[in-house]
């Protein structure tokens, strides 16, 4: 068993022994993924890069929190929605290596559709 599925497992009995997935359409789902990464970003508004640095060293805890709560959203849409995220996430590396060809983008930040 792969630990995405045991996870996922661990997060539907978690659920279920709740009963909350009367709660979890898609919408409210999204919106709780959107939510927390947004938790995440809390972590770094208002800090320059030195800031930053020294933050997340005496932080790491907590960020580790805020992703593992956006990672929970994640697997759980994915299960509801019937998506296998490695799947999709293996079919996202191969387009995005076609997007960004290392020649054209190596050390680049610029999108796609201007390289």
């Amino acid at each position: 068993m792969s630990d995405i599925k045991k996870l996922t497992d661990k997060i539907l009995a978690f659920r279920d022994a709740r009963d909350w997935k009367q709660f979890h359409n898609p919408k409210d789902v999204a919106l709780s993924l959107v939510l927390e990464a947004s938790e995440v970003l809390e972590h770094f508004q208002w800090k320059n890069t030195k800031e930053i640095e020294k933050y997340i060293k005496t932080n790491k805890t907590d960020i580790g929190e805020e992703l593992a709560d956006v990672l929970y959203w994640v697997l759980l849409m994915s299960k509801d929605l019937n998506i296998d995220i490695v799947e999709a996430l293996e079919k996202k590396i191969k387009r995005n290596e076609q997007k960004y060809p290392v020649k054209k983008s190596k050390g680049k930040h610029t999108k796609y559709t201007e390289l």
